[in-house]
């Protein structure tokens, strides 16, 4: 198990304690020292650019604000073996990613491989020095059968065209009309009313077998 931007090791330690073998990954030099003091495995790394596991692991993290979008991009490659992920996030940032209507993108793309679903509030009273806004923690788990059977860049290619030039970019009017009645969607639908699931089945109904 991963515990990302590990700080001072309040995750890593209550992990430890339940019995999870964790490696605490810190960027900040003194940080990791006194990591190290405490625990076995210690990364002194970016959580940006540290080597992923090649087999199946887990991540609990309490992720900075600003770099929140990237990492979820590294975690939720469809190529990297992330088996689950419990990580504390901004409350909006959370919602948006968890949400069901108005989809996004990005959580089309990941939702073929994972799903996302947001398990907790927590006020920013529960944190020392509280942060300006509230946070949640935000479940990822892999689906035991991918929505797609699709590379993940085939994927996000065909879902990034049709966000950016509409549902008649990736299918012809034909096929999104019998897609739209199938699939309980309207032909003149934006990207974002359709949720995972529809574009998943959308992908499926136009492209070739």
């Amino acid at each position: 198990m991963l515990d990302l931007g590990a700080g001072t090791g309040v995750l890593t330690r209550a992990l430890a304690r339940a019995g999870a073998r964790v490696v605490a990954v810190e960027l900040d030099p003194e940080l990791a020292s006194v990591l190290r003091a405490r625990f076995p495995n210690v990364i002194e790394d970016d959580m940006l650019r540290v080597p992923l596991p090649r087999e199946p692991f887990r991540v609990v993290a309490n992720l900075p604000f600003d770099c929140t979008t990237a990492v979820l991009r590294r975690l939720l490659d469809a190529r990297v073996p992330l088996r689950s992920a419990d990580v504390i996030v901004q409350w909006e940032a959370a919602a948006k990613r968890a949400a069901v209507w108005p989809s996004t993108r990005l959580g089309v793309e990941w939702g073929a491989w994972f799903e996302l679903s947001v398990t907790r509030r927590l006020p920013r009273c529960c944190f020392a020095p509280p942060p300006s806004v509230d946070c949640a923690v935000l479940r990822i788990a892999r689906r035991d059968t991918p929505l797609v059977a699709a590379t993940g860049r085939e994927y996000a290619r065909f879902v990034e065209r049709g966000f950016r030039g509409g549902l008649r970019a990736v299918a012809t009017q034909r096929q999104l009309k019998r897609a739209a009645t199938e699939l309980g969607f309207s032909r003149h639908a934006d990207p974002r009313d359709l949720d995972v699931q529809q574009w998943a089945a959308l992908y499926r109904a136009v492209k070739p077998r």
